[in-house]
């Protein structure tokens, strides 16, 4: 990848980012219900209302509302959260390592998984155990995040308590040090699995139909008839097989801190998608819109690490041309 089509994907962030601010924006404050009446009642008095509205700025005209939040963000104020009274920068901030954590590790769960199954049922080659991996992965793609995420708080968490019901640690002890990390580890795990499974179920079908075209392929043959070995054919047949993979990943980063919101309801994970839920409940909108643009800046800037990457898994492929 040459330096000037970088500098170019990277210039196109911050405009990116800009009118998603934008849109997000506008469709929240042309919705229906006012803020102040989610906040302080419906029953108020109205000498408040008044002066709440103008300490907020939500008695100015929508275009000069929307001007002036413009002009903060650029100096980096999101604004002030109407619930919490602090900045909703750093109101996301204290919740974005949880979601971070969960989301990565959901991630890599998926990633690593995925691909040994989609390995596996490729290498098995239409038999019992490709259908049984097949409809299993199949059957878990199907299934919506929030229903998998009770049925695992019902079944693995409170029936067989093999996993913790809910939160990031337990409340009850007080621990330091690898007791602290192993209490969130084992937190963290069941929750990961769930937000893992559809994106898991999804590599699974991409790998094994990579490899399968690939194994049918000029340069597959070629190289066993070379006398390759065959970890070293699948080596290569595997990082053609991933482009797809990586492709998803890109697309569907957003798919992932959606399926958060869900699965952190569920789970009481203090992250960002309970954080998303509450603020939508009481019409917070400085820190959904704060929560807004720190996801979409995410999703932009991994997009462009998946370009990075493919011309790692595939030297074939090149943006000389586009530059």
């Amino acid at each position: 990848m040459s330096a000037r089509y970088l500098l170019r994907r990277l210039a196109q962030v911050p405009p990116s980012a800009l009118l998603i601010l934008v849109v997000t924006w506008l469709l929240l404050h042309l919705a229906p219900g006012d803020p102040l009446i989610a906040l302080a009642g419906q029953y108020g008095d109205e000498a408040y209302y008044t002066a709440m509205r103008e300490r907020f700025g939500l008695d100015q005209p929508l275009p000069q509302q929307l001007a002036t939040y413009l002009g903060n963000v650029l100096q980096g104020d999101l604004g002030t959260s109407y619930v919490r009274g602090r900045p909703a920068l750093s109101v996301v901030a204290e919740r974005l390592p949880a979601t971070l954590l969960l989301a990565s590790t959901a991630l890599v769960l998926s990633t690593t998984v995925g691909v040994a199954l989609g390995v596996l049922a490729a290498r098995l080659g239409g038999g019992r155990a490709d259908v049984s991996v097949r409809v299993s992965t199949l059957t878990l793609y199907a299934m919506p995040a929030f229903w998998l995420a009770q049925l695992a708080v019902l079944g693995l968490a409170y029936r067989l308590g093999w996993f913790p019901i809910q939160g990031m640690t337990d409340a009850r002890r007080s621990l330091s040090g690898l007791a602290a990390v192993g209490d969130v580890f084992h937190h963290l795990l069941l929750p990961a699995a769930v937000l893992a499974a559809g994106e898991l179920a999804l590599n699974v079908r991409l790998v094994r139909t990579g490899l399968l075209e690939a194994a049918r392929s000029d340069y597959v043959r070629t190289a066993r008839a070379k006398g390759a070995p065959g970890h070293r054919v699948l080596y290569h047949a595997l990082r053609n097989a991933m482009l797809p993979v990586v492709t998803v990943l890109g697309n569907r980063i957003g798919m992932f801190f959606t399926g958060a919101v869900l699965v952190e309801v569920v789970f009481a994970w203090p992250g960002v998608g309970r954080l998303l839920l509450t603020s939508a409940q009481s019409r917070d909108l400085p820190v959904l819109l704060a929560v807004f643009l720190v996801v979409a800046g995410a999703v932009l800037v991994v997009n462009l690490l998946v370009d990075l990457l493919y011309t790692r898994l595939d030297p074939r492929i090149s943006y000389a041309a586009r530059d």
